[in-house]
């Protein structure tokens, strides 16, 4: 595959999708420092290839650059408006940051553009819960099981949630089920809803 990239990029090396295909390959075959480079000239290419943007960022966050992640992805999102991936990646990383208000703003606005996009969906309920808007983060961890009903990290987020709001007997559901799905649920958790078993 890699080989007829290049040789599709002999013909014409101007095409700024066939540098980005060239370079997921490279990214696949774990040559990031190769990948890098072909994406950026996939950008000088194509400068809206928000995608390639995004590919970018996520380098930087495998590096642990937080910072150069989210400025690629600041990127994407200027490339390419409603870019629901570009305003997914800048939720996770100003969670990471904990700039709760950010993340939320930007994971709204991932889901607006996405409305089947589970894991900002999911990361969004994680932003709710940690701002304590517990009903928003039950919300929508429930719109997130609504579309994907063995979505287990959902299920997780829900024993937290219920936990919060004072419903031990939904979170135990929840736990059984995200124990159920493989989630490794926290002991400690586990351990506090066994009087309520």
């Amino acid at each position: 595959y890699v080989a007829r990239q290049r040789a599709a990029l002999a013909a014409n090396p101007e095409c700024g999708t066939t540098r980005y295909n060239l370079a997921v390959a490279l990214l696949g075959q774990r040559k990031y420092d190769e990948a890098e480079k072909e994406f950026h000239e996939a950008l000088d290419c194509s400068p809206t290839l928000a995608e390639a943007y995004v590919q970018l960022g996520g380098i930087r966050l495998q590096r642990g650059d937080l910072d150069g992640c989210l400025e690629f992805n600041q990127k994407a999102v200027h490339a390419r408006a409603g870019f629901a991936e570009g305003y997914g990646n800048i939720g996770f990383v100003y969670l990471q940051q904990g700039k709760l208000d950010e993340a939320i703003a930007a994971l709204e606005k991932a889901v607006k553009f996405n409305t089947r996009f589970l894991q900002a969906y999911t990361t969004l309920a994680n932003a709710y819960l940690m701002k304590g808007m517990i009903a928003e983060s039950i919300e929508t961890n429930l719109k997130v099981l609504s579309m994907e009903p063995h979505f287990a990290v959902a299920h997780n987020n829900l024993v937290i949630a219920y936990l919060e709001n004072g419903q031990p007997e939904l979170a135990v559901s929840h736990c059984d089920k995200a124990v159920e799905l493989g989630y490794g649920v926290a002991p400690e958790i586990i351990k506090e809803l066994e009087p309520y078993r």
